[in-house]
């Protein structure tokens, strides 16, 4: 989709200068506070890579939709329609970040139609850059990425989040999930703590699925055209269509393995869609 070729540059240049926010503040001492419970962080750096981004966005792209974490935890409204839409998380592992393990990504996902155009995902700490084009495939630091192909389970390593709620329902859903996973059995299991960098390991080929419940569109909107770009699938854990707005995604390097992990993995605690 050329017509949308500067704002995929603009995507480009600002996820880096996101990411040089990141790294100047990443070994220095952050300013925390705690967003609904202690487990869900945020720092001044969050802001303030929003605020930048889609400050920049904004003069433009006026007439564009704009959904950026920080902006709808202070209020502003989450609603996907038809327009042009940009789905940020300035710092996706806020609290890998807090903590300086280096698996902290800007997150730039931009829709038509509500369907993903494409994806520019910038691991600051590794400098790296993940980008995925509707139609032009995905790279990983300007070399083309591919889904490892693997179409079983059981030769897959898994990426599981255990997330920000420590709800008995869903805690207990989650733990759930690692334990019948674990006697399926897959390889092995990892969390690297960012819902946009697990989508990126498993473009990559270093991971084969990915599955999370009570993330956010803007965790999931730039990693979903960026795996599928690189020949994987994403749909929802029962094997349904994606509904980004959903806060649920099962994301992996085949269809096949889809459906098996959906066989194995229940995700069946009530959420909020991020549009309600």
């Amino acid at each position: 989709m050329a017509e949308y070729d500067a704002c995929f540059d603009a995507a480009v240049e600002l996820a880096r200068k996101g990411g040089e926010m990141i790294r100047e503040a990443f070994h220095q001492p952050k300013n925390i506070t705690e967003k609904g419970c202690a487990t869900d962080l945020v720092t001044e750096t969050d802001e303030a890579v929003e605020k930048m981004i889609i400050g920049k966005l904004r003069e433009k792209f006026p007439s564009h939709n704009f959904i950026g974490e920080e902006g709808v935890a202070g209020g502003a409204a989450c609603q996907l329609d038809d327009r042009p839409t940009w789905m940020i998380d300035p710092v996706d592992g806020t609290t890998n970040f807090v903590h300086r393990f280096p698996y902290v990504a800007v997150s730039i996902g931009f829709l038509v139609n509500k369907e993903p155009v494409f994806g520019v995902i910038y691991n600051a700490p590794q400098d790296i850059m993940y980008t995925g084009r509707k139609g032009q495939g995905a790279l990983r630091n300007d070399l083309p990425i591919h889904v490892s192909g693997v179409q079983s389970l059981c030769q897959s390593l898994v990426l599981l989040e255990l997330g920000s709620s420590r709800e008995a329902e869903h805690l207990n859903e989650k733990v759930t999930n690692y334990h019948n996973l674990g006697k399926h059995p897959v390889r092995s299991i990892r969390s690297l703590g960012s819902a946009a960098l697990n989508m990126c390991a498993v473009a990559s080929g270093e991971s084969e699925a990915y599955c999370e419940t009570g993330m956010h569109c803007w965790d999931i909107a730039a990693g979903t055209c960026i795996l599928r770009e690189a020949g994987g699938h994403v749909c929802d854990p029962d094997c349904s269509a994606l509904d980004v707005m959903s806060r649920r995604c099962l994301a992996t390097c085949s269809e096949q393995v889809a459906k098996e992990m959906a066989a194995v993995v229940k995700c069946n605690s009530p959420l909020a869609r991020d549009d309600e």
